[in-house]
């Protein structure tokens, strides 16, 4: 390690001493407010870190990670969603009988693990990124050991790692066996040799395993049994974070890992992805017609636009990268919103999360912000123009006409078509009279929650409108990324 390899890493290093420092604030005083301020404070220093590290990138570090733009890019994604979630979190923690500390040590490790992944560059340094990240997941899934749904959830989730992470192994020795490398460069040019070209039993039965392993992680169909009893089962902000934070993060180097691999030269698995992506979009949205649960609505349509990003998954070169990217941040902007509304309207209940349709019902004439802020979240999630959802999807829709899947293209038209119905019978709820006197929420709106929610709702207008700035953010990071 040289001083270039520090400065690269230095989000990593930052975050990493965070840590640190609220895992012995914890053990010596336990303070809500000062946990929250020094975890917020480390976060927010680590996505400044990003400034000096992208001075110093493209840079390998050993041969584990990379650091370059398209790191650097997901990593500040990553960081500001962790920072959403705690600040949604902090009112809605203070409500609850659970100590609130290890909350945010948690989400801590859980982040480490997440800007670890997209940077990882070896199926070593994923196998580690992706088990920090699970592990940590884990306790917050099943944080209030009070109640039986969370435990359950966690227990679930707990035994689907455990699965996952088992494919993933077995699928990695595969590929050692074949290549005798773990390195996605050296795995590579192996391929492409005389010798490793032929694409035999070995290699593509790992790539399978491979891709079955992130599947669960990324609840697509056959692989999404978990996703809406764990939404529904863990806290609020945790089924925001496991839905942006952990799936941001395996998307991004599902898209790393089939890049430099060059996977997509081999027929079976263009295939492969079609049908899941077809299929995740079917599934996704019919079950979520039959959902009351708010929660369970969005673990669903989380499945289904897991699907759309399998669509502009299946295109090639920059266009690819572009349209994953920008679907992804799109999806982080209206999923965080989406649950935080849930968050907030909690945040004065400790006996139980307001999750169910009725409890919405007039929402947006007695609390007009929230109710007008989950509306929008909702329409943006429908693909309504002059939202983020809107230009993610006509993406999606160009990345798999440019790839010829027509297939995939029409069950994405369907899928939109029916989520239309779901995510309106939820707004017609927002804006059905109630009786007087009937609230949904009787407490004020937390400050830090509220800016939150305010942020990412200006933010899905603006770059709904006019995305040019990411776009061409994005654009430099896909060129990188596909030159490497």
């Amino acid at each position: 390690m040289n001083g270039a390899d520090l400065i690269a890493i230095l989000p990593f290093l930052v975050v990493g001493s965070t840590v640190i420092i609220v895992l012995l604030g914890i053990a010596f005083w336990r303070n809500h407010r000062l946990t929250a301020l020094l975890s917020l404070l480390g976060l927010t220093l680590s996505l400044l870190a990003i400034e000096p590290a992208s001075d110093a990138s493209p840079h390998q570090v050993t041969s584990l990670f990379v650091i370059d733009g398209y790191a650097l890019f997901y990593m500040g994604l990553i960081l500001a969603a962790s920072i959403a979630v705690l600040l949604l979190s902090y009112r809605y923690l203070a409500a609850r009988r659970e100590q609130p500390e290890e909350f945010y040590l948690l989400v801590l490790i859980a982040t480490l693990g997440a800007i670890a992944l997209v940077a990882s560059d070896h199926l070593a340094s994923f196998f580690l990124g992706l088990e920090t990240l699970s592990i940590a997941l884990l306790g917050l899934i099943a944080y209030p050991r009070d109640h039986e749904t969370s435990i359950e959830a966690g227990i679930k989730y707990l035994i689907l790692a455990g699965v996952s992470s088992a494919l993933l192994l077995f699928g990695m020795a595969l590929i050692y066996a074949r290549l005798g490398t773990l390195e996605f460069a050296r795995i590579a040019a192996l391929l492409n040799t005389a010798d490793g070209g032929s694409a035999d039993l070995y290699w593509l039965t790992g790539l399978a395993l491979i891709f079955t392993g992130i599947g669960f992680k990324l609840s697509v169909v056959p692989f999404h049994m978990w996703a809406p009893d764990v939404y529904q089962g863990a806290p609020a902000p945790v089924s925001a974070f496991v839905a942006v934070v952990s799936k941001g993060a395996m998307f991004a180097l599902l898209l790393r890992y089939f890049l430099t691999v060059h996977a997509y030269h081999f027929g079976p698995v263009s295939l492969m992805i079609q049908i899941v992506a077809i299929a995740s979009i079917l599934v996704g949205n019919l079950l979520a017609l039959l959902q009351s649960n708010i929660k369970r609505i969005l673990a669903y349509s989380s499945i289904s636009h897991l699907g759309y990003l399998l669509v502009a998954f299946l295109a090639s070169g920059a266009l690819q990268v572009e349209a994953v990217t920008y679907y992804l941040v799109a999806y982080v902007v209206m999923t965080l919103g989406a649950f935080g509304i849930i968050t907030v309207l909690s945040a004065s209940s400790a006996a139980s999360e307001i999750e169910e349709l009725d409890a919405y019902r007039g929402l947006i004439w007695q609390r007009p912000s929230l109710g007008g802020t989950f509306a929008v979240m909702l329409l943006s999630l429908a693909g309504i123009p002059l939202t983020m959802g809107f230009v993610g999807k006509f993406y999606a829709i160009d990345a798999g006409v440019s790839a010829a899947m027509w297939p995939a293209v029409i069950a994405l038209i369907v899928g939109s078509v029916i989520g239309l119905f779901y995510y309106l019978r939820v707004i017609v709820a927002l804006c059905t009279p109630t009786p007087e006197g009937v609230s949904a929420y009787a407490g004020a709106v937390p400050r830090a929650g509220g800016a939150a929610l305010a942020v990412l709702t200006l933010l899905l207008i603006w770059l709904g409108v006019y995305p040019t700035p990411l776009l061409q953010l994005i654009r430099a990071t896909a060129a990188q990324l596909v030159v490497k």
